[in-house]
């Protein structure tokens, strides 16, 4: 299913989503992840660490994706199947285009910081590690969350 330029659009503004996967009982698992990039059904997460969405996904290709505005009150659920990549297979562009996405988050809160918003007192996306894989999701469906 090709992901809508709205959707596309939106997601794209999120500085992380919330992925979904199934754990070895078949309870749900959440989990905060970085979207790097979207190619018409296809939606590109990378993950700093191999382990509970890595073990739950080595079982179960089963996802979904979800991101939430509450200022725009506006928001989607995707769902489908997802395709480990392992860290030696992934497209450097993709490690590039992570870290400008991390660069621009520590800009960010720099600025809501001097704006005097509130934000975390240091910055801690400028300490995570390498990412360890590639979570290749194909979009099935797509939910809006506020129609």
């Amino acid at each position: 299913m090709k992901i809508p330029k709205e959707v596309d659009d939106f997601l794209k503004e999120q500085s992380f989503v919330i992925v979904s996967t199934l754990d070895k009982k078949s309870y749900i698992h959440n989990a905060c992840k970085g979207m790097v990039a979207i190619k018409n059904d296809e939606i590109y997460l990378l993950d700093l660490y191999q382990k509970n969405t890595y073990e739950n996904l080595k079982r179960n290709p089963t996802i979904s994706i979800t991101a939430v505005d509450e200022l725009k009150f506006k928001g989607f659920c995707l769902k489908g199947k997802a395709k480990i990549v392992e860290s030696k297979n992934i497209d450097p562009q993709i490690i590039k285009d992570w870290q400008s996405s991390i660069t621009r988050r520590i800009a960010n809160r720099v600025i809501k910081a001097i704006q005097g918003q509130k934000a975390h007192s240091s910055h801690p996306e400028a300490s995570l590690p390498e990412p360890k894989y590639l979570i290749k999701m194909v979009v099935e469906e797509i939910i809006n969350l506020t129609g």
